[in-house]
């Protein structure tokens, strides 16, 4: 099949969510992404209806606190990235954070299976006085099912600001093979990336290294706390995890569906 004819077949989503101390003040769905967000809760749900995602797909997602609010944002299910024919599936995020506001960035894992392409591109603007924290868990196919990954492309671009100011950026890419060393995956299948910026960050790294153990990593420094983590498997990586974001967002943040 021609590229010209995978781009006419790809899906596209798009979802601007505005939240205010009160829940929503706006919020914009179209194509296959949706949001649900319960009454009562502050806790939002994004999902995919058209089931994962394949080459040349496109999803964004804008989403706002205004000054005083509260959110949490998870994903209905872990995402599945399929194999591709030609093209990277694309996801751009962009997040805004008014002061005095609190954005928890907590989807569910995203798998990736052998031949997948994906590049996602996260933005990210806080006030002074706010309060973010992201996670962003990575399976590298379902060790139970016996999938392998000889081939898997990945680009994950970060670029968060405070006040204007660059504070945090990095670039992820994984080309082919999966980075075997040591130094890097070794033998695990699974890995998360935790980025918690706020006022307090730094006086949180000790809690962080306590519960991470030998399973990963964490340094803060300048208003930012900043971790890694490899486990075995999806499983693993999420109990591993769970006592993380626990501690960094509370009881009443922390969506149901991370429970173990």
């Amino acid at each position: 099949m021609t590229s010209a004819k995978l781009l006419e077949q790809r899906s596209k989503g798009h979802v601007k969510l505005h939240v205010g101390p009160a829940g929503i003040i706006d919020l914009r769905e179209s194509g296959a992404s949706k949001l649900r967000m319960p009454r009562d809760t502050r806790i939002a749900f994004l999902i995919n209806t058209g089931g994962g995602l394949a080459g040349g797909d496109e999803f964004q997602s804008n989403i706002s606190c205004a000054t005083g609010a509260a959110l949490t944002v998870t994903s209905q299910a872990a995402e599945r990235v399929y194999r591709t024919l030609g093209p990277s599936a694309d996801i751009s995020l962009h997040l805004k954070l008014a002061p005095l506001s609190e954005l928890y960035w907590l989807p569910q894992e995203t798998i990736l299976f052998d031949g997948a392409s994906l590049q996602r591109r996260f933005f990210v603007h806080l006030s002074e006085g706010a309060k973010f924290l992201a996670v962003e868990p990575i399976v590298f196919g379902r060790k139970e099912m016996g999938e392998r990954i000889d081939s898997v492309n990945l680009h994950d671009r970060w670029r968060i600001f405070r006040g204007g100011k660059l504070v945090h950026a990095e670039d992820l890419r994984i080309v082919d093979h999966l980075p075997r060393t040591k130094a890097t995956l070794g033998t695990a299948t699974a890995m998360a990336s935790l980025i918690y910026i706020a006022d307090d960050a730094e006086a949180r790294i000790d809690t962080v290294r306590a519960l991470l153990g030998d399973a990963g990593g964490a340094s803060a420094w300048n208003g930012k706390l900043v971790a890694r983590c490899v486990a075995t498997d999806g499983f693993r990586l999420r109990k591993i995890l769970f006592p993380v974001l626990y501690a960094l967002s509370g009881a009443d943040f922390l969506p149901k569906n991370w429970t173990i």
